[in-house]
């Protein structure tokens, strides 16, 4: 028999009957019941029908990880318009392309949110234009779908419309017009079009299905167990793949979703304790390095998490070990997941032995196929060897919007996603990652993996964090240069660090400059290496124009 809600208005509608007043949403300072989301996301559905947004017109948010960012993705959802969450650190310029590139029609966003962040000054900036516009009808010329941007909170800026008056509006659709509207959604269409975050090039907005986002994110839940009164807390935030997944996971399951507004170690433990969270999704290294060098952290109780996504594997074994004693009963698990799978691709079974679950990052979930191939001549590779890792299955993307090149590019004859991500595959069937094909350095003629190099800098017991990225060089092409983050109150030189490699990397895998940094340039959760290459090649080719 067919499953049932496999639209993520479906979802929402099959947890308020079942749940009620449960909890279904969690911040430090409001909840709300699977009912109050429901009736929530009714409103802006309605407001959205008001409006004359028809189905499958593309709507944006644009605020930070807050109780209506997921009333307004669900009232989307139950217009059948189609849902673009907007990075939060996107600036003017990565604003106005995403604006324009993702063809919307209505936008929902705030003003001045804190000292150093004010979204209605970025799109001043990216639509300059705006400011001499009519807010009841926009036509600008830099986003000519665009017909009206939303302020949640007053006051609103120039520019803005007022998202009370909005919700107003929708009071007066009849109940069978939001109902006959929500019906109408067929679970193949696109819910959501999800932008990466580009490295050299602009961001490409991912086409995902509600089938797509609903199955996948119910396989997850399955794989962890996470059942009805559950509470699965993430501090990731609600913009990204990493923190939609999870939301829809626990939704669907009859459990609660708790999150943070933006990440604060301190918080994020009190909250754990206080909430007793069943299931935590950290994931990643700036994240469990911060909660573990809390001074909170090792009096945090954390006995009520069952189930971690650690990712020891990727992890340095600092933070492992730190980890397992401060939490000896938690399954542990890795994951291996991307934007165009609508999220988790591998992770580890719980039932796996402690070492697969911390050395590799599982096995794919239901309804996907993975093999890893020889990304030039696109052969399948035998277990242990590496090669690029390509996926196929039906919670796959649809295609990037508005670039059929790009996903010609990327989904060959057999369908088949090729990631660009480089990996291998055990003789259990366990995946590992080993960085992007384009993080390889190509070290006179010899392909040298950036993460080897940073696996062994994190071995020397000084250093919290390495990042090693490629260079140009005269004769060699391109060699390693190393980024360091040291553990607090520790001391290390450069020299220091490189003789710690000696040994145990061949010389030409040895970091020829290092610097060290105290904050990383981030995206949404990750760290963006290309910045880290740039300020490095701007200051060489500075110092050889002063040497000049």
């Amino acid at each position: 028999m067919a499953e049932l809600a496999l639209t993520l208005g479906d979802v929402l509608e099959a947890g308020a009957a079942r749940c009620g007043q449960a909890d279904a949403l969690v911040f430090p300072d409001r909840r709300l019941s699977h009912l109050e989301l429901l009736d929530r996301a009714r409103a802006w559905a309605r407001g959205l029908i008001a409006a004359g947004i028809a189905p499958g017109a593309h709507v944006g948010i644009l605020l930070p990880t807050r109780p209506e960012f997921v009333e307004i993705l669900f009232g989307i959802a139950l217009a059948g318009a189609v849902a673009v969450p907007v990075n939060a650190r996107y600036q003017a310029g990565e604003l106005g392309y995403l604006v324009k590139d993702a063809d919307l029609a209505l936008l929902v966003t705030t003003g001045r949110v804190a000292e150093s962040l004010d979204f209605s000054q970025r799109l001043h900036a990216a639509l300059p234009s705006l400011a001499a516009a009519d807010a009841e009808a926009l036509a600008l010329p830099e986003a000519p779908t665009l017909r009206s941007i939303l302020c949640i909170d007053p006051p609103c800026p120039s520019g803005l419309v007022p998202a009370a008056s909005f919700l107003e509006s929708g009071a007066a659709v009849p109940d069978a017009d939001l109902a006959a509207r929500a019906g109408a959604v067929d679970p193949s269409r696109i819910a959501l079009i999800l932008y990466t975050s580009g490295t050299t090039s602009n961001p490409k907005g991912c086409l995902i299905r509600h089938r797509a986002i609903v199955r996948n994110s119910r396989n997850l839940a399955r794989r962890y167990a996470i059942g009805q009164g559950d509470r699965f807390w993430s501090p990731l935030p609600i913009f990204h793949i990493a923190g939609i997944l999870p939301l829809v996971a626990s939704l669907d399951a009859g459990g609660a979703y708790l999150t943070i507004p933006a990440f604060d170690a301190g918080e994020a433990l009190a909250m754990l304790e206080r909430e007793r969270a069943t299931h935590a999704y950290p994931c990643f290294v700036t994240i469990m390095q911060d909660l573990i060098t809390h001074p909170r952290f090792a009096h945090t109780d954390l006995s009520s998490v069952r189930l971690m996504n650690s990712n020891f594997a990727v992890q340095p074994d600092w933070i492992r070990d730190a980890m397992a004693r401060a939490m000896p009963d938690c399954i542990q698990v890795g994951t291996y997941g991307l934007t165009e799978a609508a999220g988790t691709v591998c992770t580890s079974r719980p039932d796996d032995p402690y070492e697969l679950r911390t050395t590799r990052l599982g096995v794919p979930l239901d309804d996907w196929e993975l093999r890893i191939v020889d990304p030039e001549t696109g052969t399948e590779v035998p277990p242990g060897a590496q090669g690029e890792i390509c996926i196929r299955g039906p919670h796959m993307l649809a295609g990037y919007h508005n670039a059929p090149g790009k996903t010609a590019e990327t989904i060959d004859a057999d369908g088949f996603f090729h990631t660009g991500d480089i990996g291998s595959v055990d003789a259990h069937g366990q995946i590992m990652f080993h960085g992007r094909i384009k993080d390889m350095l190509k070290v006179g003629g010899e392909n040298v993996a950036a993460a080897e190099i940073e696996a062994v800098l994190q071995t020397h017991p000084a250093v919290k964090l390495a990042q090693v990225v490629g260079v140009p060089h005269p004769r060699y092409v391109e060699v390693p240069a190393a980024f360091i983050e040291l553990v607090e109150g520790a001391e290390a030189s450069a020299r220091e660090l490189v003789d710690h490699c000696r040994g145990q990397l061949a010389a030409f895998k040895l970091p020829r400059h290092v610097r060290f940094v105290t904050s990383w340039p981030m995206s949404t959760s990750k760290i963006q290496k290309f910045r880290l290459r740039d300020m490095l090649v701007a200051e060489l080719a500075g110092n050889e124009s002063e040497a000049a």
